[in-house]
């Protein structure tokens, strides 16, 4: 069946989490010194929690468990000034969206498919990250899941997309850096493509991603 969808992740995905603490390192001398540890802890620990409380049922909305994450983050590395807390959290509002974004959404467009976003993220970090990287104008849909109370990668996550889209998720290609993540998506049948920016290997699940790529330039060419 034709694709005519392409859903993204947000976080990871089209959004580079690294670069809020990148940019508050070259204000702070202290984090300056650990700021690849803190925001590798920052982006595991905030994954984590997410899973463990689509486990447990203890829903909270993203921000929530994006400022617990960077707490544990800090924590371990020393760090307790409330001010470079705040910056962080407020830097993670307005991520850096990779280069190749604009382009590979435009030519999406150009195509003539439905574009979306499928995240974890609340609607208004969402709101913030789409606006400040100037790319709202070519997605059709920006959902989160707040819209149903449990984080990815909850099979009422991936619903949301044919109930937004009016689509089957055969017509889907959904495109995610997470490879648990797109195993998830591949099991509830949609197309599949993980951005393996990081070379690792292939997460052990069930389903596996149909394309493995090394960032978003092609996904045009797979719809």
């Amino acid at each position: 069946m034709t694709i005519t969808t392409c859903v993204f992740d947000a976080y990871g995905t089209l959004f580079d989490v690294s670069a809020a603490a990148r940019r508050a390192a070259q204000e702070d001398a202290a984090l300056g010194r650990c700021w690849q540890t803190l925001s590798e802890d920052w982006r595991r620990k905030q994954l984590e929690y997410s899973w463990l409380r689509a486990i447990t049922g203890d829903h909270v909305d993203f921000t929530k468990v994006t400022g617990d994450a960077l707490d544990w983050a800090m924590e371990r590395q020393g760090l307790t000034d409330k001010g470079l807390r705040g910056r962080l959290m407020a830097l993670y509002q307005v991520l850096d969206a990779y280069e190749e974004v604009p382009a590979m959404l435009a030519a999406l467009k150009a195509k003539g498919l439905g574009t979306a976003i499928l995240s974890n993220g609340s609607p208004e970090m969402l709101a913030a990250a789409v606006d400040s990287a100037g790319i709202g104008a070519q997605l059709d849909a920006v959902l989160s899941v707040e819209e149903v109370g449990i984080f990815k990668p909850a099979r009422e996550v991936y619903d949301l997309v044919g109930a937004r889209m009016g689509c089957t998720p055969e017509q889907v290609l959904f495109v995610s850096s997470n490879g648990w993540d797109a195993s998830g998506a591949s099991g509830y049948g949609f197309h599949t493509a993980w951005v393996n920016r990081g070379n690792l290997p292939m997460d052990r699940l069930s389903a596996r991603p149909r394309h493995v790529l090394t960032d978003l330039t092609t996904i045009p060419e797979l719809c």
